[in-house]
């Protein structure tokens, strides 16, 4: 069974691609995003997967991919086009090659217009196909930079995308509409620049008067994609926190479990958001915590350590979690939430407080 998800990046509107082959637990991660790399961690790891290779579908001018930082982080291999011209890849594939995860694979076919080393790949079994910024849902990428040819386009289109079976759904590299996914048959229908009975002329006229501006990312953007990533000071990148063993949350939360707390009692603050009658109740609370209900957070965050790491406590670890975000808000660097909540604490053996 093929597991997917597609992933979204609002600064750049972009999509990422996740694919996984749910026997052998590989996976392939497509147009990954340079900010987004630790919700995608948070992802493969809460799925189960091992990410093998991430995959670009060219050099892109709106963000910074997470080929570099990934491979960093989970030793995955980055994969681009030969003719892309892009450096530090650790495979450069061509039209026709098979980029494979388990007993899964994606067909590489060349797509260039967008730019010259643009590709989109087909599932194995032509049920899916991942677009890049050549054919979008309802539109197509620009071809007036990076080596754009608005003729080149349309035969990469019509030959190589709208060759594939009516029911091959398509999923973009971008939409700024909301729109998910589209499939080969509806494009070839209502596409407005490349479906019907549109020609190459037609097609070339409409692409050569867009009149947009460049990319605001493009100075940033390209010079890093041509080395897959990897920034100017790579030891200047961000570190994950390292006050404790925090594992980052598809849900974009940093969790501290509950034995490391139980052990470190001393070394943190503990801020129980639960209500007066629930801090007393049942499931009692850990020693030394601060009540202070998630309504009044923001106005006693003050009262607070900034400098000392933070847990924030509650019943289940669902009120709790959207305290370390309104926390971060203040300003707190060094904040997580106790995952699971007092739950996991009492079905821990741990020791509490009561009433």
């Amino acid at each position: 069974m093929l597991i997917f998800r597609q992933l979204f990046d609002p600064q750049s509107s972009t999509y990422s691609y996740l694919l996984g082959d749910s026997a052998s637990r590989e996976a392939i991660l497509i147009d990954p995003v340079f900010e987004q790399v630790r919700r995608e961690i948070a992802l493969i790891e809460e799925l189960g997967l091992s990410l093998k290779t991430t995959v670009e579908t060219h050099v892109h001018a709106d963000h910074v991919t997470g080929g570099w930082l990934l491979k960093q982080k989970l030793g995955s291999q980055i994969a681009i086009a030969a003719v892309s011209g892009a450096k530090g890849a650790d495979i450069y594939f061509e039209d026709g090659d098979r980029i494979a995860f388990g007993d899964r694979h994606l067909e590489v076919r060349a797509t260039p217009g967008h730019t010259n080393g643009c590709c989109s790949f087909v599932l194995d079994d032509q049920t899916m196909a991942f677009t890049g910024d050549c054919l979008l849902i309802r539109g197509c990428g620009r071809t007036d930079f990076q080596q754009g040819d608005p003729k080149v386009m349309f035969k990469s289109v019509h030959d190589r995308l709208f060759s594939l079976p009516d029911a091959c759904l398509l999923y973009p590299g971008h939409d700024y509409k909301g729109s998910m996914v589209t499939s080969v048959g509806e494009e070839r229908l209502y596409n407005p620049r490349l479906g019907g009975d549109i020609g190459v002329d037609d097609f070339a006229g409409y692409m050569e008067n867009l009149g947009l501006p460049h990319p605001k990312q493009i100075d940033i953007a390209v010079p890093a994609n041509m080395r897959s990533g990897e920034p100017e000071n790579p030891d200047g990148t961000a570190a994950d926190p390292d006050w404790a063993p925090l594992t980052y949350t598809y849900a974009g939360v940093w969790e501290v479990q509950p034995h490391w707390l139980e052990e470190h009692l001393d070394d943190v603050q503990i801020v129980d958001v639960r209500e007066d009658d629930e801090f007393h109740g049942i499931l009692g609370h850990i020693h030394g915590a601060t009540l202070v209900p998630l309504g009044e957070l923001t106005e006693h965050a003050n009262e607070l350590d900034a400098s000392k790491p933070v847990v924030m406590v509650c019943r289940s670890g669902a009120r709790s979690a959207q305290a370390t975000v309104l926390l971060a808000q203040e300003g707190f660097e060094k904040v997580a939430n106790l995952a699971g909540g007092m739950l996991r604490w009492r079905a821990q053996r741990l020791p509490v407080e009561a009433a």
